[in-house]
């Protein structure tokens, strides 16, 4: 048995990455490359056009179900998550991972629990922690996991978090990892015992592949906690991972505790705009009907729309000022201010 299924999370900084390690993969290379990097809904899905052509290896964003070959890349379609099955691969429409869809926990996740100690996991260069759990969930199944060198990294938080929670096996510069995967996948797994994949791994899973978390058993994965999830507003259940808490709603969401509060945080800022807009809009309404009155016999009424007014738009001043003064959240974010 030899490590032949690579999976591969970025974000931020990713297409360059890819490439340059593309780059460097021979021809004939004996391992699939399935890859997911984080893309907006509306992306036109051209990753694999530029993969195919930055190397040697053909790149195509697959179809449900179609079969995976080794020495091809496999790229997640925009707004589908993409996943392994035994000899094939999956393209499905589950719920957003730590705020996107295509996210890495999901690939990583199920690589796992379909090929245990032949996965090699690498992250590289994106902003927040998106493929530290799955990358957790490699290692615990006995496959190898790589990370980029944060501080060869564009945007160094996912290979940073990865290296905080997840007992890694090579921490690299971007240009050592293609001649490492050539290095690992030429050899044979040492076998350690069998590797029980945990009844939680099988039950985030099957949300990610079907969507629906009641049906997968996703009350079994934890307590409530106090929180609400930002996409739906349905309560979020605590999930504990060792020294790390995670996150997922009855609807299938999930975050990360650093996802999360960036999620939260974002949102804060939107409604705080949204209040002022809506502020102003009073304040000019009113004015507009006190200008109707006021060649009228209602002068008095039409003074008393000035003052509602102006008192309005003193609080839209305020919650501007607040809106301004507002900081988008996360972890790396709290340690650069530190700094």
């Amino acid at each position: 048995m030899r490590r032949d299924v690579i999976v591969i999370g970025t974000s931020a900084g990713g297409i360059e990455a890819l490439r340059a390690l593309v780059k460097q993969l021979p021809a004939g290379f004996p391992a699939s490359i399935s890859v997911v990097m984080h893309t907006a809904p509306e992306s036109p899905g051209v990753l694999d056009e530029i993969l195919k052509r930055a190397g040697r290896l053909p790149a195509v964003i697959p179809k449900d179900r179609e079969r995976m070959v080794p020495g091809h890349i496999y790229v997640a379609p925009p707004d589908h998550h993409l996943l392994l099955e035994p000899c094939i691969l999956r393209v499905t429409k589950g719920p957003k991972e730590n705020r996107f869809r295509p996210a890495v926990d999901p690939l990583f996740r199920s690589a796992a629990q379909t090929y245990g100690p032949r996965v090699i996991g690498v992250v590289l260069t994106g902003g927040l922690d998106d493929g530290t759990a799955g990358l957790w969930a490699i290692k615990r199944l006995g496959g190898i996991a790589v990370v980029q060198d944060p501080e060869d990294a564009l945007v160094p938080s996912m290979p940073r978090n990865a290296l905080s929670y997840v007992k890694v096996d090579y921490c690299v510069p971007l240009e050592e990892i293609a001649p490492l995967l050539v290095h690992l996948t030429s050899q044979r797994v040492v076998e350690e015992g069998e590797y029980k994949v945990p009844e939680e791994m099988d039950i985030e899973i099957n949300i990610a592949r079907d969507g629906h978390a009641l049906e997968s058993g996703i009350l079994k994965l934890g307590e409530p906690s106090i929180f609400a999830c930002p996409e739906c507003h349905g309560v979020l259940l605590q999930l504990k991972e060792e020294n790390r808490t995670r996150y997922r709603c009855h609807t299938g969401h999930a975050y990360s505790a650093d996802s999360l509060l960036a999620d939260i945080s974002e949102k804060v800022g939107e409604t705080l705009w949204s209040a002022v807009r809506a502020l102003e809009e009073g304040a000019l309404l009113m004015r507009h009907i006190a200008d109707h009155l006021g060649g009228s016999q209602n002068g008095a009424i039409a003074e008393t729309f000035i003052r509602k007014a102006n008192d309005a738009q003193r609080r839209a001043n305020t919650v501007r000022t607040a809106a301004i003064e507002h900081e988008e959240l996360s972890r790396d974010t709290v340690l650069e201010a530190q700094e």
